[in-house]
């Protein structure tokens, strides 16, 4: 008989916490999970799920325009209805909050409604109980914040609330230049509202490739969204018209929503990790090591709260290989090399391997493929849309070292291709493969001098 209540309980109910917790309990682990705030994490609730399916609803609105080009004849009454959206949405994620409690369920977890927080070694109190755990796994993710030296950093809200405002934000102020930034700067612009975008930066999206980041400033600008560059928010105040952003550079924007979307810290407040001691790296997240185990033998962590690689199937992964390596006896080996990822702009952007510049600081001799054109949809539609893909060869062993697309279905369209990669495509590979005609996807099978 085990000295513990369980073998393994997870801390976090996210796309992590889930899938190590049901992969645990299929092999026969006693397991537990605990969750405070809502099931499917922030992928489910207020990120991933939510921000395709308003994604979508901003596309409509685009694609009734684009359709007059096609014939059809649209009414000049269309308007949109956010509160139908909003409670649309919000009826599909309570299902999938019921999906994630019957796969725990049905899997022979047990879940305790709670915030879990260590309290000694293999403690974990839940309400006013305290539990014991052979292992304990954090995976609580992320969480996103507002400065704190901000003026008026009351009126801001964050990517948490933005998706049920009882209002439609007629004018909405976004300040960040990530992922998170343009998608609902894409999307609200997208949706009607004048949409404004401050980042401090120079150019979106750090770290993507520097023809992407061009490319996609240039469509989104297209598109009706506000950039404003080399700036920030120096305070907010609440005046009669709605909430006074004042910029750094003199300007001053009047909105009814500031977004901030500036980046996500690791969710470990109320832990209780300082009082055990628990290391954290440079950036704040958990310090792990290759088996994610913490600096306490019997803790351990993945996903967001751990500052890796911040997407829910690396997430998924991380738990796969867990699981396998703490019940089976398998090698820790996740490859972080070559994860595909996509951004839900408007066009969206596809991307896998190396950027250009990554390639031309790792190899001698690397060749660009680049090909950028309006696609056939579009010249009927009246829509000034332009595609962009880019291929990464190295000339030495022609291995193709990445792929880059800004355009309708990116993220469909690289998602195969990072197969390709993965199993070590050559250029060659790509010219011997014939394309789907007529398809965007084809230009990458026929890219030539």
């Amino acid at each position: 008989m085990s000295q513990y209540d369980y073998q393994l309980l997870v801390i976090g109910a996210g796309s992590g916490g889930v899938r190590a917790a049901r992969t645990a309990a299929a092999l026969g682990v006693k397991v537990a999970v605990c969750e405070d705030t809502y099931l499917g994490g922030t992928c489910v609730n207020v990120g991933c799920v939510p921000k395709k399916l308003y994604s979508y609803a901003a596309h409509y609105g685009e694609s009734l325009h684009e359709a007059q080009g096609f014939g059809w004849q649209v009414s000049a009454e269309v308007s949109f209805d956010w509160a139908h959206l909003r409670e649309q949405k919000k009826t599909e994620i309570q299902r999938l909050n019921q999906v994630y409690r019957q796969l725990l369920v049905n899997s022979g977890v047990t879940l305790l409604e709670g915030r879990g927080q260590l309290v000694g070694d293999h403690q974990v109190k839940i309400g006013e109980q305290v539990y014991t755990a052979e292992r304990v796994l954090l995976a609580t993710g992320g969480w996103p914040s507002v400065p704190h030296g901000l003026q008026g950093r009351e009126l801001a809200i964050t990517s948490n609330e933005i998706f049920d405002l009882a209002e439609f934000p007629q004018r909405l102020v976004i300040v960040g230049g990530g992922y998170i930034a343009v998608e609902f700067a894409s999307i609200f612009a997208g949706l009607g509202a004048e949409t404004h975008l401050i980042y401090r930066g120079d150019l979106v999206l750090r770290g993507f490739d520097e023809d992407i980041r061009q490319h996609l400033v240039s469509e989104m600008r297209k598109k009706g969204v506000n950039l404003h560059f080399n700036t920030n928010i120096e305070s907010l105040s609440q005046g009669e018209g709605g909430i006074l952003a004042e910029l750094t550079n003199g300007q001053a924007l009047l909105a009814d929503q500031v977004l901030y979307a500036t980046g996500r810290q690791p969710k470990i407040q109320g832990l209780g990790l300082e009082d055990l001691g628990v290391q954290l790296n440079e950036k704040g997240a958990v310090a792990v090591n290759n088996e994610f185990q913490t600096n306490l033998p019997w803790l351990y962590a993945l996903g967001d709260v751990i500052g890796r690689v911040q997407l829910t199937p690396v997430a998924l992964a991380e738990a796969m290989a867990l699981v396998k390596h703490l019940y089976q006896g398998a090698k820790v080996d996740l490859d972080y090399e070559l994860i595909p990822t996509a951004v839900f702009t408007h066009p969206n952007i596809g991307c896998v391997g190396l950027t250009e510049q990554e390639a031309r600081q790792k190899y001698a001799n690397v060749k660009v493929y680049r090909s950028e054109f309006r696609a056939l949809k579009h010249t009927l539609s009246g829509s000034q849309e332009r595609t962009l893909m880019k291929m990464l060869v190295d000339q030495t062993s022609q291995k193709v070292l990445g792929l880059h697309m800004v355009g309708e279905d990116a993220g469909e369209i690289i998602q195969g291709m990072a197969v390709a990669l993965k199993a070590g495509a050559t250029k060659a590979t790509f010219d011997a493969t014939i394309g789907i005609h007529p398809t965007a996807a084809e230009e990458f099978v026929t890219m030539r001098d």
